[in-house]
C-alpha cells in the first residue's frame, strides 16, 4: 500500500476518557449541592434555637410577675392614677328599698286639775332609695398565689354618699289633731331629715353584710378580667379568684400602700 493510502490515526486518547470525566464532573457537582443542602437545616436550627430561647425568657420574664410577691405589684402598677377620688371608684353592688319616715306630735293644754289635748299631727313620707357600695381602686390591696388560686384581699366596701332618693316616687301624707294646723311644717321638718337618715342607713353594718356576697362577685369578675387581659386566666393561668374583705376570716391586711408597691 502506499504512503497515499495509509488512513490518518484519531486522537484515541480523549474519546476514551470523555465520560469518566463526566461521571466525575456529575459527582462533584452533586456532592456540592449535597453540602449546600446539609448546611441549611443547621442555620434553620440556630436561628429556631435562638427565637425559642428569645420566647422561654420572655414568658419567664411574665411568670414571675404573677408569683407570689410580685403580684401585687403587678396588680397595683396596672391601676391608672385617678385625680379625683370619683374617677377612681370600683362599684360592687347596689339596692333599693322603700323607706318610710314618720314623725308624730301631740299637744296638751295642762289645767290646774286635768289636762286636754289638742289631737296629734302625724306626717309620714314613704320613699325608694337606692344604695351604692364600692370600694377605693386608691387603697390598699393584697394578692396572694397559693396553688395556683389567685387570693384578693381587697379594700374596704364603702357606701356612695349620699344615696339616691327618688323624689318621683314619694309619697306623703299627714293626719292633724281637732285642734292643730301644723301639718304642713311638720311636713317639711320630716324631709329635710330623710338624707342625713339614710346617710347612717348606708353605712349600717347589716346592710353592707347584706350585699357582701354581691360585692365579692364583683371583684372576683375584675380580677378575673385583668387576668385575662395579662394572658393569666384558664389553661395558660389562673382558674379561680377568691376575694376576702377586711373583717372577714383569711383576710390578711396590705403590708404597703399602691404608691409603695
Amino acid at each position: 500500500m502506499s504512503k497515499e493510502q495509509q488512513p490518518v490515526k484519531s486522537d484515541s486518547s480523549i474519546y476514551l476518557w470523555r465520560w469518566p470525566i463526566v461521571i466525575v464532573l456529575i459527582c462533584l457537582f452533586v456532592l456540592a449541592a449535597l453540602i449546600n443542602i446539609l448546611r441549611i437545616p443547621t442555620e434553620i436550627i440556630e436561628s429556631t434555637g435562638k427565637g425559642a430561647t428569645d420566647v422561654v425568657d420572655s414568658l419567664s420574664v411574665a411568670a414571675e410577675k404573677f408569683q407570689r410577691g410580685t403580684i401585687t405589684k403587678t396588680f397595683t402598677a396596672s391601676i391608672p392614677e385617678f385625680k379625683s377620688e370619683r374617677g377612681g371608684l370600683l362599684e360592687l353592688a347596689k339596692v333599693t328599698a322603700t323607706e318610710t319616715f314618720k314623725s308624730q306630735d301631740e299637744l296638751k293644754y295642762d289645767f290646774k286639775w286635768f289636762d286636754v289635748s289638742a289631737g296629734t299631727t302625724t306626717t309620714e313620707i314613704r320613699v325608694p332609695v337606692t344604695y351604692r357600695y364600692h370600694l377605693r381602686m386608691r387603697d390598699p390591696w393584697r394578692l396572694d398565689v397559693v396553688n395556683g388560686v389567685c387570693i384578693v384581699h381587697a379594700p374596704d366596701i364603702r357606701p356612695s354618699q349620699p344615696p339616691s332618693i327618688h323624689t318621683d316616687k314619694m309619697e306623703k301624707s299627714s293626719n292633724e289633731g281637732w285642734a292643730r294646723f301644723n301639718a304642713d311644717e311638720q311636713m317639711a321638718v320630716l324631709e329635710r331629715a330623710i338624707t342625713p337618715t339614710i346617710r347612717k342607713y348606708a353605712l349600717e353594718n347589716n346592710r353592707i353584710l347584706s350585699i357582701r356576697e354581691n360585692c365579692r362577685k364583683t371583684v372576683e369578675e375584675f380580677v378575673e378580667g385583668w387576668l385575662l387581659k395579662e394572658g393569666q386566666w384558664g389553661e395558660s393561668g389562673f382558674n379561680i379568684v377568691k376575694v376576702y374583705f377586711p373583717g372577714e376570716d383569711g383576710y390578711v391586711k396590705p403590708s404597703l400602700s399602691k404608691k409603695d408597691n
